[in-house]
């Protein structure tokens, strides 16, 4: 399977997570106000997608609308207009949709996409969310890349957009932190057995786990190496001793001169 490059931008500009959020602000994660605010900046963005009712990749991190919402509930459970209607915690923002955030960062930084797992299990996915971000991705001429911790997902995106860099974002995999996944499961993903049969070339990895030797031997193999999630300049400057860049929030990671 072909891989497609990560553009050299990913490399060069700190990627913000779940964009330049800052609550007190009123820059809630993923929100276009956060959107907006790195993109003056200047900085790489990294969002998360989950699924509307009705097939719309929606720009949102968690499964449920509790935390981050006065909704409840499942996102997947509400169609995207009623979703756009839901206004985020200390915010004037709703929830956007991908094609909304393509508009609004419209080439101008790099953009990193991961798709949620829909399974809860990391298991096989109907690929319906693949699909809807293939689609809204049609014609985006920005620097954009995709990835996924379920494996699935990024063979989903192989066969639907085999243009686009795509990558898997991998983890230590604690069982504990991953419960209810189960350990068996979690050791499978530990060892990143897919990284070369969906054709990825880049994984996102946990920082505190970059000294893993996996990692290390994908870097040798030519692969790119993420990862996430960064918080303080300190924590940074051990990162890239590994990593080719960081994701980072809560700090203003500095830009190349």
């Amino acid at each position: 399977m072909t891989r497609v490059p990560l553009p050299a931008s990913f490399l060069r500009l700190p990627i913000a997570h779940r964009a330049l959020h800052d609550r007190a602000q009123g820059r809630i994660e993923n929100s276009p106000a956060a959107i907006k605010a790195a993109v003056a900046a200047g900085y790489a963005i990294e969002i998360d997608l989950q699924l509307s009712a009705d097939g719309v990749a929606m720009v949102f991190h968690d499964e449920d609308l509790d935390r981050l919402t006065d909704a409840t509930g499942p996102v997947n459970a509400r169609a995207a207009a009623e979703l756009g209607g839901i206004r985020l915690k200390d915010s004037t923002d709703t929830i956007p949709t991908l094609p909304q955030v393509l508009d609004l960062i419209s080439g101008r930084v790099p953009l990193l996409i991961e798709i949620k797992d829909q399974t809860l299990s990391m298991g096989p996915t109907d690929g319906r969310l693949e699909a809807a971000t293939a689609e809204a991705l049609q014609g985006y001429t920005g620097d954009v890349a995709v990835m996924s911790f379920n494996p699935d997902s990024v063979a989903h995106m192989a066969r639907l957009a085999p243009h686009l860099p795509r990558g898997i974002t991998t983890s230590a995999y604690a069982p504990d932190d991953w419960a209810p996944l189960p350990a068996a499961t979690c050791d499978r993903l530990r060892t990143i057995p897919d990284f070369d049969s969906t054709g990825a070339s880049f994984i996102s990895h946990e920082g505190r786990d970059l000294p893993r030797p996996r990692v290390a031997e994908l870097k040798a193999q030519g692969a790119r190496i993420l990862c996430w999630t960064i918080r303080s300049p300190e924590a940074e400057a051990t990162a890239r001793q590994i990593a080719d860049n960081v994701t980072f929030e809560g700090y203003p990671a500095a830009l190349p001169a």
